[in-house]
C-alpha cells in the first residue's frame, strides 16, 4: 500500500462504482461472519460481550482507514483470547483496557519506527504452534460451557474435570451445542446458493430459533450491563514490571499476527501489496482506540480477511463498511443478541478451536523438518502458559536455526573407474571441520578424486581445512578436481592470494571450473564472467589425432555427469512433478541449436510447455499440406493444461527464413523441407507488402520479425485459440532473439493482428 491516506481513500466516480458492486457486498458478508465471532472471542476473553463489537468496529473502520492492506479485516483475534482473560483475571477488566490502550501506543511508535519488517522474523512454526495451542485450550474450556458447566482456571484442571462434567451434564445444554455444531460442519455440503449466509451466523439462528421453540432451559446472551454501564479504562494496580510485561505481551502477540496475516492475505489477490509499517501504525491507532472504549484488543484475523477477498472485496472500503455496519446493527438490533444461547456461542468456539489446530500448516512444517517446534510450542501453551510456550517455541526455533547452520554432510565413495567421490553439503564451519577432516582422511593416498561443494556457507576453518587436505593428497600424487554447485567459496578464498605456494608442484589439470551450460547464477542473477584456463602440463601435450579419439558420444557423457551430480539437487523437485505437469506457457521456436527457451526465458522445470520446429512457424487450420502436430500441442496446451501464454519466439539468421527468401533454391532436394517452408509464404507475403519497421537490419532478419507477427495471426485461426483470446484468458506473445547481441526483444503487435491475405 501507499503512505498517503488520502490517496487511498480519495474516490473517484469509477471508484464509487467499483465500490458499490464490489466492497459493498463483500462487507455485508464479512459483517455476518464478524458478528458472532466477536461475541465468542469476548466469551472465551471472559470480558463483557459488548467489548467484542467495540473492537470489531475499531478494527474494521480505524485499521480499514489507516492501516497498510487493502483487503485484510481486522478485529478481535481468538489468538490474544487466553492473554485477556488472563489480564482480566490478575488486573480487572477496565485494567486490561488500560493496558490494551498502552499497547496500541507501543505498536504506533514501533510503526513509526519502521520496524515491522522485523516480525516476519518469526518462525511460523511458533505462530502456528502458538495459535494450535490456544485452538486447544479455547475447545477445551467451551466445552465446559456446552455440556452446561463452568470452565476451570487451566486446560490440565478442564481435562481432569471433563468426565465428571459428560457425566453430570445439562441435557437443553448438550442438545444446544450439538446442534450448533451440526450446522458449522453440515453448512459446507450445502448448495452453494444457500451458503450465502455465513455458517456461524446460521448456526447461532438455528440454535436460538430452536432452542426458543421448544422452549430449552439455557442461558441467553445479557448485553444490558456492557452497554448501559459503561467505564473508562483505569490503571492497573501492582507490580509494573508485570504490567510493562504484559503491554509487550499483547503489542507483540498483536501486531506479529497482524503482520503475518497481511503477508498471507497478499497471496489471495492481485491488487497492492500490504505495506507493513503502516499496517502496524493503523493496528496501534485501533487498539489505543478500542482500549479508550471498553473494547478487546484488536489484530488482523484470517478468517474474515479470506472472507473479504473471496467475497470480491476490491479495496479498504469494504473493511469499513463492516465495521459501520457492526455498529449500527448493535445500536439497533442488539436485542436480537439476547435471544443466542450461550450454549450456542460455546459451541461456535469449541468449533473454531479444533480449526485452530491446522492439519494444512502442519504438513507444510513436516517438509522443512519444523514439526518439533510446532508442538512443543502448541504443547507448551496449552500446559504451561501462552507466554511461557511461546517462549519455549522461540528458543527451540533458535535451537534449530542453529542447528542447521552448523550442519554438514560428508559422503565418501569410490567409483567403479578407480576415483574416488566426496560430496560435501550444508554450511561448512570449524564446528563441522572434525567430520570433514575424519572423513577426508579416509581417502587413499595417490587417487583421483572428484570433491563436490554443494555448500552455502565456508568460514576460513573450513576453507584451510580443505585446502590443507587437498595440497597433501596432490604432494602425494593423487589428483583433485573440485566442483562448487553453488556460490564459489572456495574459489572466492583461495584467489584472494592464497591459491597456492610457489612451491608447490603444479596440479594435474581437472574440473575445477564448472561448464558454462552448468554454472550457477551469482548472488543478484547475473551469471559470473568465465575464468582463464589454468596452465597445466598437459597443456603442452601433443594432440591426440581424431581417428584415435574414443568414439563415446558427449551425450552419454553428460548423462552420467547429470546421474552423478545434477539428478541428487533435482530429484525432489522432480518427484513432486512425476505425476502431473501444470505449465503456465506454450512456448513456440524454433528448432535452431542456438535457442535454449529455458536460458532465454530464465524459466525452470516444468514452466514451458514447448514446441519446436524449422522456422518456428504455426500451420494455419485447414493449410495444405496438413500439419496435425503443432495443431494437437495447440489444443493440448490451451484446453487440458490451461496455460495463460502462448509465446512464438523466433530469431535471427533463421534458416529456414533464408530458404523462403532464396525462392526455393535452399530447399532443392529436399522435398519434406519445401512441403514444409509453404507454411511459411503467409509470412513472406506480409514481408513483401508490409513496411520497413525502421531497423537497420538486413531483409533476412526483418523476415524473421515478420514471421513471428504474421504465426501469432496464423494462432487466431484456431476457434479455441481465439475464444481464450476474446475472454481474457489467454495471452499472445512474440519474441524475436537477437543471437549476435543476445538480446530478446517483445515484437509489437497490431491491436487486431491482421492478416495481407
Amino acid at each position: 500500500m501507499g503512505t498517503d491516506t488520502k490517496s487511498d481513500t480519495a474516490l473517484t466516480q469509477s471508484g464509487i462504482n467499483s465500490v458499490l458492486r464490489y466492497d459493498l457486498p463483500a462487507s455485508l458478508v464479512v459483517f455476518l461472519v464478524a458478528v458472532p465471532l466477536s461475541l465468542g472471542i469476548a466469551v472465551a476473553s471472559g470480558a463483557p460481550l459488548a467489548a467484542g463489537l467495540i473492537a470489531g468496529v475499531t478494527g474494521g473502520v480505524v485499521v480499514g482507514l489507516l492501516g497498510g492492506s487493502a483487503v485484510q479485516v481486522s478485529g478481535p483475534a481468538a489468538g490474544l483470547s487466553l492473554v485477556v482473560a488472563d489480564l482480566v483475571m490478575r488486573y480487572g477488566w477496565q485494567a486490561t483496557c488500560m493496558i490494551t490502550l498502552l499497547a496500541g501506543c507501543l505498536q504506533l511508535l514501533l510503526g513509526l519506527c519502521r520496524v515491522a519488517r522485523a516480525a516476519l522474523a518469526v518462525s511460523p512454526a511458533v505462530v502456528h504452534g502458538m495459535l494450535a495451542g490456544v485452538g486447544v485450550t479455547i475447545a477445551l474450556a467451551q466445552l465446559h460451557v456446552v455440556l452446561g458447566g463452568s470452565p476451570q482456571p487451566s486446560a490440565i484442571e478442564n481435562v481432569i474435570e471433563l468426565p465428571h462434567q459428560i457425566i453430570h451434564n445439562h441435557t437443553h445444554a448438550v442438545f444446544v451445542g450439538l446442534l450448533t455444531i451440526a450446522v458449522l460442519i453440515g453448512w459446507t455440503r450445502l448448495p452453494q446458493r444457500l451458503r450465502i449466509i455465513p455458517a456461524p451466523l446460521a448456526a447461532l439462528f438455528v440454535a436460538a430459533v430452536t432452542a426458543g421453540a421448544l422452549g430449552w432451559d439455557v442461558t441467553r446472551v445479557d448485553l444490558s450491563d456492557s452497554l448501559n454501564k459503561w467505564v473508562g479504562p483505569v490503571w492497573p494496580q501492582g507490580d509494573w514490571h508485570g504490567i510493562a510485561s504484559a503491554v509487550l505481551i499483547v503489542a507483540l502477540l498483536a501486531g506479529v499476527e497482524s503482520l503475518l496475516c497481511a503477508v498471507a492475505v497478499d497471496r489471495l489477490h492481485e491488487g497492492r501489496r500490504a505495506d507493513l509499517d503502516r499496517e502496524l501504525t493503523g493496528q496501534g491507532a485501533a487498539n489505543l482506540v478500542s482500549g479508550a472504549l471498553g473494547g478487546l484488543p484488536v489484530a488482523g484475523v484470517i478468517v474474515r480477511s479470506t472472507t473479504n477477498v473471496r467475497a470480491g472485496a476490491r479495496s479498504r472500503w469494504s473493511t469499513v463498511m463492516h465495521g459501520v455496519w457492526i455498529l449500527l446493527f448493535a445500536i439497533g438490533l442488539g436485542w436480537a443478541i439476547t435471544l443466542i444461547p450461550m450454549e450456542a456461542l460455546a459451541a461456535l468456539l469449541v468449533f473454531i478451536g479444533v480449526q485452530m489446530v491446522n492439519m494444512g500448516h502442519l504438513r507444510n512444517l513436516r517438509g522443512h523438518s519444523e514439526v518439533p517446534v510446532y508442538v512443543i510450542t502448541m504443547a507448551g501453551v496449552v500446559l504451561l502458559g501462552l507466554a511461557e510456550g511461546v517462549l519455549i517455541g522461540l528458543g527451540l526455533a533458535a535451537l534449530f536455526a542453529l542447528r542447521r547452520l552448523t550442519r554438514v554432510t560428508v559422503r565418501v565413495v569410490p567409483e567403479p573407474d578407480g576415483r574416488w567421490h566426496a560430496m560435501i553439503g550444508g554450511s561448512l564451519t570449524f564446528l563441522g571441520v572434525p567430520t570433514l577432516t575424519s572423513e577426508l582422511r579416509a581417502i587413499p593416498p595417490g587417487t583421483a578424486v572428484d570433491l563436490d561443494l554443494n555448500i552455502d556457507f565456508m568460514d576460513n576453518a573450513a576453507f584451510e581445512a580443505i585446502h590443507d587436505w587437498r595440497l597433501n593428497h596432490e604432494r602425494g600424487g593423487g589428483t583433485v578436481d573440485i566442483d562448487e554447485i553453488h556460490d564459489e567459496w572456495y574459489t572466492m578464498a583461495a584467489s584472494g592470494g592464497r591459491m597456492f605456494p610457489a612451491k608447490t608442484p603444479p596440479r594435474p589439470a581437472g574440473r575445477w571450473w564448472l561448464p558454462w551450460s552448468h554454472r550457477r547464477r551469482g548472488r543478484y542473477g547475473a551469471p559470473r564472467p568465465p575464468v582463464p584456463a589454468r596452465y597445466t602440463p598437459q597443456d603442452e601435450a601433443p594432440a591426440v589425432p581424431q581417428d584415435e579419439v574414443p568414439a563415446v558420444p558427449d551425450l552419454l557423457a553428460g548423462a552420467r555427469e547429470f546421474h552423478r551430480r545434477t539428478a541428487p539437487l533435482v530429484r525432489p523437485l522432480l518427484h513432486g512433478m512425476a505425476r502431473k505437469q501444470e505449465p503456465s506457457h506454450l512456448f513456440i521456436t524454433c528448432a535452431d541449436s542456438r535457442i535454449v527457451p529455458s536460458m532465454i526465458t530464465a524459466s525452470g522445470l516444468g514452466d514451458l510447455f514447448t514446441v519446436r520446429n524449422l522456422g518456428n512457424l504455426v500451420p494455419r487450420r485447414g493449410s495444405v499440406p496438413a500439419d496435425d502436430s503443432v495443431a494437437a500441442a495447440i489444443e493440448y496446451a490451451t484446453h487440458v493444461l490451461n496455460v495463460r501464454t502462448v509465446t512464438v519466439c523466433g530469431h535471427s539468421g533463421c534458416g529456414a527464413m533464408a530458404a523462403l527468401l532464396s525462392g526455393g533454391e535452399k530447399t532443392a532436394g529436399l522435398p519434406g523441407l519445401g512441403r514444409w517452408l509453404r507454411h511459411g509464404n503467409h509470412s513472406l507475403a506480409r514481408f513483401i507488402t508490409g513496411e520497413s519497421d525502421g531497423t537497420d537490419d538486413g531483409p533476412l532478419d526483418r523476415l524473421c520479425r515478420v514471421n513471428v507477427i504474421q504465426q501469432l495471426a496464423n494462432l487466431r485461426t484456431y476457434p479455441q485459440v481465439d475464444q481464450l483470446c476474446q475472454a481474457g484468458r489467454l495471452e499472445l506473445v512474440g519474441l524475436y532473439f537477437d543471437i549476435g547481441a543476445a538480446r530478446v526483444h517483445v515484437l509489437e503487435q497490431p491491436s487486431i493482428i491482421a492478416d495481407p491475405l
